[in-house]
């Protein structure tokens, strides 16, 4: 999936939501130490930035050299970009070898991957004890009025994306999750959780124009996101100057290698 992103970078670093602390102090707590963390799909560096709290040396990596020339500067995160090219033990060497990683996080992204790649290089590199944590989320909550005209557009949306998306959909109940539950859902069962932000009608629109299946459609020459419907959103937001306290409905999967 190498990059899918790229095009809509900017929108991506300024429209997403954050990650509540709490999350990665509840999963810090999960590790009996706290050397390294690698934040894989690290994009402009929001979760890497959070681990770091907790975490003496964070990696961020990335297929996109673009999301990567946005990641955002922390002295303990170090930002690395990881072609499609790159082989497991170069990779490996790159973080800090086998058996070296107390904490894996993937922030919206682990749908992407080739997962029994992905999931092999995480058994090799995660220390006994480690924990690999991945979580998405996958609608919002505005209103009564607003949330039917979103379901729709997400439904007009679904033919140009990858079919990887349907996880994303799904509530990564149907993900691939061959580790050992550590309290934070497992495989067929995420943890639901939900991401309060305060939100314009701005930043909703910078959300929906990040999407890929936006960016793909327009290249194909389809506007999923039409003068006609701005309207529609914007009257069922309440207008353009309304500020709202919205919920994002986000999942996780958190778990060990086992033994």
């Amino acid at each position: 999936m190498a990059g899918l992103f790229d095009k809509q970078a900017d929108l991506y670093l300024d429209s997403r939501p954050a990650y509540p602390k709490e999350w990665y102090s509840k999963l810090a707590d999960l590790t009996p130490h706290h050397s390294l963390a690698w934040d894989v799909g690290t994009g402009n560096g929001q979760a890497a930035i959070g681990v770091a709290e907790h975490y003496k040396q964070v990696i961020g990596t990335d297929v996109s050299e673009s999301q990567l020339q946005r990641a955002m500067p922390h002295p303990l995160v170090r930002y690395a970009h990881t072609p499609l090219t790159m082989t497991d033990d170069e990779l490996i060497a790159l973080i800090g070898g086998e058996s070296s990683v107390d904490l894996v996080t993937v922030a919206q992204a682990v749908h992407w991957f080739d997962l029994p790649k992905f999931y092999s290089l995480v058994s090799r590199l995660l220390k006994p004890g480690g924990v690999l944590a991945v979580w998405c989320y996958n609608h919002i909550e505005v209103c009564p009025e607003f949330d039917p005209i979103v379901k729709r557009l997400e439904d007009t949306s679904l033919p140009y994306y990858h079919r990887n998306i349907q996880y994303v959909f799904d509530g990564y109940k149907t993900l691939p999750f061959p580790f050992q539950s550590a309290g934070f859902g497992c495989e067929g069962s995420p943890l639901a959780l939900d991401i309060p932000k305060k939100l314009s009608f701005e930043g909703f629109l910078k959300m929906v124009r990040s999407w890929s299946a936006v960016n793909t459609a327009k290249e194909q020459g389809v506007d999923l996101l039409p003068e006609k419907l701005v309207k529609e959103f914007e009257v069922a937001w309440g207008g353009t100057k309304l500020v709202r306290s919205v919920s994002y409905k986000a999942f996780m999967l958190a778990g060990k290698v086992k033994v």
